[in-house]
C-alpha cells in the first residue's frame, strides 16, 4: 500500500503564527485541495482540543470536550475526504522532570489520548516538555526515573485506548543525546511506546549534537543514528535541516529549524531507504511533514507536498 500524506497542523498555529492561526476550516479545505491524505492535528488552540472538561475553558479556542462536538469534528474530517495521521499532544504548560508530581502531566495526557480515541486518532505523540539545561538542576538519574515512569503510565493508559505513544526527541528538550534515546526508549518497555522519527530532529540531535548539555555525543552521518535506533521507531516526520536552530524570542537557540525539503541539506535518496528499513515498529502509512516554525509554512505546504508526492512515488509504494 503507498504511504499517505499529511502534515502537522501546529505548523499554522504556533511560532510565527501565533499572533495570527490560519483556521483549521481553512487548513482542512487548503490541504484536501493539494491532494493530502490527512493532516496531523496539533490539539493547540484554536485548533481542535479536547479543553478542560469540568473547569473554565476561557481562552481555549478550538475546544470539543464533548462526544456530539468530537462526533462534528469526525465528520468534517470525512466530508473532506481527509483522516488524522496523529496528534501532538498540548502538554507544554505541564511539568514532567523538575517535580516529584507527574499528576497534572499524566492527566493532561490522558485527556489527550481519550480525545483522540473520540475522533478516531491512532498515535499520540509526546516530548520531555522542559529544555536540555533541566539537567543542570536535576540529578540525571532522577530525571530519568521521573520521564520513564510517567511515560510507562501514560503507555499503558494509550493501550488501553488502543493506541501507541510516539517519542519525539529534539534539541530543544531535555534527554536529547543518541544514548539517552535508547536507553529511556528500552527503560519504558512497553510495546506500544516508541519513536518518532524527525529528520530534521535527527540531524541537529545526531550528527551537529545542538544543545547537548556537556561532551557532546554525535555521529558521523545521520545514518548511524537511524541504524541505532533500528525497530524503535513508530512515527516518521519528512523535512530538511539546513544544520542550524530555530531562535526563540531571545534570539537563542530553541530547537532545529524546518526548513522546507530543498533548503537544507538533507538528501533524502540516503535517509529515507535507512529509515523505512529502520521502521519496523510503524505499524501505519504515514509520512508526515512537518514545518513547525518555519515563518512562511503557510505558502511552503504546497511546495513541500509536491517533494514529498515525489519521494512516495519513489520509496512509498509498499509496506515498512
Amino acid at each position: 500500500m503507498s504511504k499517505r500524506s499529511s502534515i502537522g497542523s501546529w505548523a499554522y498555529t504556533i511560532g510565527p503564527y501565533a499572533s495570527n492561526p490560519i483556521a483549521f476550516d481553512t487548513v482542512l479545505s487548503t490541504l484536501k485541495t493539494l491532494g493530502f491524505d490527512g493532516v496531523e492535528l496539533g490539539a493547540f488552540p484554536p485548533h481542535p482540543n479536547p479543553g478542560n472538561p469540568g473547569g473554565p475553558d476561557e481562552g481555549w479556542g478550538g475546544a470539543l470536550p464533548g462526544k456530539s462536538e468530537r462526533a462534528e469534528l469526525v465528520a468534517k474530517m470525512a466530508s473532506h475526504g481527509l483522516a488524522f495521521s496523529g496528534i501532538a499532544a498540548n502538554l507544554w504548560g505541564e511539568k514532567l522532570i523538575n517535580t516529584d508530581d507527574q499528576s497534572k502531566y499524566i492527566a493532561e495526557f490522558k485527556r489527550n489520548s481519550d480525545f483522540a480515541k473520540d475522533v478516531g486518532i491512532g498515535g499520540v505523540r509526546v516530548d520531555t516538555v522542559q529544555p536540555p539545561t533541566i539537567h543542570r538542576d536535576v540529578d540525571y538519574n532522577t530525571a530519568l526515573d521521573r520521564v520513564v515512569k510517567t511515560w510507562q503510565v501514560c503507555a499503558d493508559y494509550a493501550a488501553d485506548n488502543g493506541q501507541y505513544v510516539t517519542w519525539e526527541f529534539e534539541p530543544g528538550f531535555a534527554f536529547n543525546k543518541p544514548s539517552d534515546i535508547v536507553r529511556i526508549h528500552d527503560a519504558v518497555n512497553r510495546a506500544n511506546f516508541g519513536l518518532l522519527y524527525d529528520t530534521c530532529h535527527g540531524q541537529m540531535v545526531g550528527v551537529v549534537g545542538a544543545r547537548q548539555e556537556g561532551e557532546r555525543e554525535v555521529f558521523g552521518n545521520q545514518v548511524e543514528l537511524i541504524r541505532l535506533l533500528s525497530g524503535r521507531i513508530n512515527h516518521i516526520h519528512l523535512i530538511d535541516s539546513d544544520n542550524t536552530c530555530h531562535k526563540d524570542a531571545n534570539g537563542d537557540d530553541e530547537t532545529s529549524a524546518h526548513p522546507p525539503f530543498g533548503l537544507g541539506v538533507l538528501d533524502f535518496d540516503v535517509l529515507i531507504p535507512e529509515i523505512l528499513k529502520a521502521g519496523s515498529a510503524v505499524k501505519h502509512d504515514w509520512w508526515t511533514i512537518d514545518l513547525c516554525f518555519y515563518p512562511d509554512a503557510w505558502a511552503a505546504t504546497e511546495t513541500c507536498k509536491k517533494a514529498l508526492d515525489g519521494y512516495i512515488a519513489k520509496y512509498g509504494g509498499g509496506s515498512n
